[in-house]
């Protein structure tokens, strides 16, 4: 068992060698795709050593126990710590999203529901905002439309760690699961009835990508500019400040209107953009992998209504995971971490099922 990670302990070696030479370091790009895959073979390394260890002191705890049946107590106990190091290997083990690590762009849509559903995706995005803020992550709005009665009929926001990221600790690896269709049920402040509502948002999201992660020709983008509309500064439907910019070979759009100067509109529209062709190009690899590595991943599929939120019992439900909680109150304050865990738990144990 765990015969090909004696090849990831010589990777690891190499690469401890590697990273203790100066002249590495000359080369910053590459000291850090270094140390990246130093960090993620790590955890590996350290549980394959301990598993080794424990089978070893095992078979020594045995022949011990042939003259000393006080012996036998410890390798029941030395027994079980080796299973549970053999699961933990296998969990480290699962191929890993090599998107983990990255930063996210978010974007909240206000869907069915009209001015309600533009309130709930202002709640969602004060959830993001809060639970960011918890585990420390580093939040900016990118570009947003607000609707007349509050919330926001659009918003997009850019999610980005801070300082060294562990392995599956990542801003994607986190929230990859939330791209999809958000329900709620609650009585809207406009209903005089006291009746519930049934409205719904949709949320998209995509890893953040660098320039070098995409190639675009120029040549293929339409860029559009026009005068910025809604609530803002001085510059808003004054000047032509606002940037949709097109890319012709796919048909994606991206636009912002958010910033002052159309220069800073056309590099946050161009943000956007190319995380979008990323997101594509990674769908599209993933329409094209087998039936099992599709599977793998139907926990994170956009498509589905993943959600619910219901004011009146106060619960939320996950139903691609069955999870379910009663403190919709909390989460909404930015407490996500259960939910989050239950869908990365999920996701996790199909992926082993397949291993």
């Amino acid at each position: 068992m765990f015969e090909a990670v004696e090849e990831l302990v010589a990777e690891h070696a190499d690469l401890e060698k590697k990273l203790a030479d100066p002249s590495v370091h000359a080369d910053q790009a590459n000291a850090r795709k270094l140390n990246k895959r130093y960090a993620e073979l790590t955890p590996i390394v350290a549980t394959y050593r301990s598993w080794k260890q424990t089978g070893d002191d095992i078979e020594t705890a045995r022949e011990l126990a042939a003259d000393d049946p006080d012996f036998a107590a410890e390798v029941k106990e030395l027994d079980k710590q080796r299973e549970e190091l053999t699961e933990k290997l296998r969990f480290l083990l699962i191929p890993r999203d090599p998107s983990d690590d990255k930063d996210v762009i978010l974007e909240i849509k206000a869907g069915a529901g009209g001015d309600e559903s533009a309130l709930f995706a202002g709640d969602l995005l004060r959830m993001y905002l809060r639970f960011a803020e918890r585990v420390g992550w580093k939040t900016e709005i990118i570009d947003a439309t607000e609707s007349e009665l509050g919330g926001y009929k659009d918003v997009q926001v850019a999610v980005k760690a801070r300082g060294q990221i562990e392995p599956g600790q990542g801003v994607w690896a986190r929230l990859k699961y939330e791209g999809g269709v958000h329900r709620v049920q609650r009585v809207p402040a406009t209903e005089s009835q006291g009746r519930i509502h049934t409205s719904a948002a949709g949320v998209l999201v995509t890893p953040e990508a660098e320039e070098v992660d995409v190639e675009i020709n120029p040549n293929d983008l339409r860029i559009d500019v026009y005068r910025s509309s809604g609530p803002g500064g001085q510059s808003v439907n004054t000047t032509d400040s606002a940037v949709r910019i097109t890319h012709l070979p796919t048909g994606v759009v991206a636009s912002c209107q958010n910033e002052k100067s159309q220069l800073q509109n056309k590099e946050q529209a161009m943000r956007i953009l190319r995380s979008r062709l990323l997101a594509m190009a990674q769908e599209e690899a993933e329409r094209e992998a087998a039936d099992a590595r599709r599977s793998q991943v139907r926990t994170v599929d956009r498509s589905e209504k993943i959600r619910t939120y219901n004011f009146p019992e106060n619960r939320i439900s996950d139903h691609r995971v069955g999870f379910k909680a009663y403190n919709l109150d909390q989460v909404l304050d930015g407490d996500l971490a259960a939910v989050i865990q239950a869908c990365v738990d999920a996701d996790s144990a199909a992926k082993l099922a397949v291993a």
